[in-house]
């Protein structure tokens, strides 16, 4: 009989009412099938079959603290038992909005919403707005949500995906409307001639750069020397914004961001996931001139913009994140650098081609033979992602749960014991994968 035989069952009934099963697409990608679960504590997770994960999924990325961290549940508990949804101010909102002023370099004025996605949205309006132009530049590989106008050049295929100095332009779904590739121009990542030869060309048309700071989304890639420095330069120069989706990399790489890990302030940036320990919260901050646009006619709104809950949560998230001035961070690099030590040695002694790249708190495990990967085209060119599935396969098998894309995240809750199961369970997984 199968470990997952009752979330085959429950799969095969949520078929019957939701489409593939699932609510989110990515979830499809689960293998060897999309599991279901029952409850979640500290740095574990728990199937329906009775089976015990040590959790490197968290939720996503949301979960720096661990699942079900008293002092978020609480915070929440008691804030909703006084209402959920007032359709009007609260304290909490601008609580929080002063702890995101205080602490992010680039938050001078902010504005919450419920996903990055939607923070995505009103940071390219605002930008257009701003600079009445048209045109984005972003990246091969980021992610900036599912909607139409940004699903673009997210996974292209190699083969269509046209020369390095020039990419096509690819839309990321059935059913997307043609005219949002025209907003956009693509260049690979990390390749600061080829953004200085776009701007000395069409730098009158450019309204934003919109990057993840560090590549989370694909390969964990970290900005090469220099290349926050020039898109800054680059966006003074021809007077576009720069803007920083900080989805993932917002208070997962630190209190301050990636843009303070990185020493590079944006003009806008967006932050969600790691922000509410595990409630939907979002919120888009920037420079006081430009966020004030959005109350002089530049339309943002939302039904459930700073309701209640996240608000509460996301004060009791960061509330945990800044206790003795973020010690948190020196505790998460800690466990994150060990685990990528461990990973890296046991790749080394097995004589496999494994690869550790990233930060301590959200790194990337591929088989290749590159020393590093610097942007899409070196993943999705170079690592053996079938192996690296098989290898997903086995350690769900020895009790570890990861994401299919390679990208490893750490909570607080993670220890030292369950660095040391993990590697166990690597070390076993790796064998069965040779």
């Amino acid at each position: 009989m199968s470990k997952w035989s009752r979330s085959e069952e429950m799969l095969e009934r949520a078929k019957r009412s939701l489409a593939g099963g699932v609510s989110s697409n990515v979830r499809l990608l689960s293998k060897p099938q999309p599991l279901f679960f029952e409850r979640a504590a500290g740095a574990e997770i728990y199937d329906v079959d009775g089976n015990r994960y040590i959790d490197y999924v968290l939720g996503q990325g949301p979960m720096i603290l661990g699942h079900s961290h008293p002092a978020v549940l609480d915070a929440v508990d008691a804030a909703m038992r006084k209402g959920q949804l007032y359709a009007g101010q609260h304290a909490l909102e601008f609580e929080v909005a002063e702890k995101l002023v205080e602490l992010i370099p680039s938050a001078e004025l902010c504005r919450f919403g419920l996903s990055g996605s939607e923070m995505v949205q009103a940071a390219m309006r605002l930008a257009r707005a701003i600079t009445g132009r048209t045109k984005i530049l972003r990246f091969e590989g980021h992610y900036h949500g599912w909607f139409d106008n940004v699903l673009i050049s997210v996974a292209p295929p190699l083969e269509q995906a046209g020369p390095r100095e020039q990419p096509n332009v690819l839309p990321g779904t059935p059913g997307q409307t043609a005219s949002a590739l025209t907003d956009f121009y693509v260049l690979p990542w990390n390749d600061l001639a080829l953004v200085e030869a776009l701007f000395a060309e069409h730098g009158h048309e450019i309204a934003a750069i919109m990057t993840e700071p560090m590549m989370c989304n694909t390969g964990a890639i970290p900005p090469e020397p220099g290349f926050h420095e020039g898109l800054r330069r680059l966006c003074d120069e021809h007077g576009a914004l720069l803007y920083f989706d900080e989805t993932i990399t917002g208070f997962r790489l630190g209190l301050h961001g990636a843009q303070g890990r990185f020493g590079v302030t944006p003009d806008l940036a967006s932050f969600a996931k790691a922000m509410a320990g595990g409630f939907a919260n979002a919120a888009l901050v920037g420079k006081a001139d430009y966020m004030r646009r959005f109350a002089e006619g530049v339309n943002h709104s939302g039904t459930f913009n700073s309701n209640v809950i996240a608000m509460a949560a996301s004060a009791a998230a960061i509330a945990e994140l800044e206790k003795n001035n973020g010690a948190i961070y020196s505790q998460l690099d800690q466990i994150g650098r060990k685990l990528m030590r461990g990973l890296h040695e046991l790749g080394q002694r097995r004589g496999l081609p494994l690869h550790v790249q990233g930060v301590p708190t959200a790194f990337h495990l591929s088989f290749t033979n590159l020393d590093a990967l610097r942007d899409y085209r070196d993943y999705a060119g170079a690592c053996d992602k079938e192996r690296y599935s098989r290898f997903c396969v086995a350690m769900l098998e020895r009790g570890v749960r990861l994401i299919e894309r390679g990208v490893w995240y750490i909570s607080a809750a993670h220890t030292d014991a369950h660095v040391d199961a993990t590697l166990e369970a690597a070390d076993a997984a790796l064998a069965a994968v040779a």
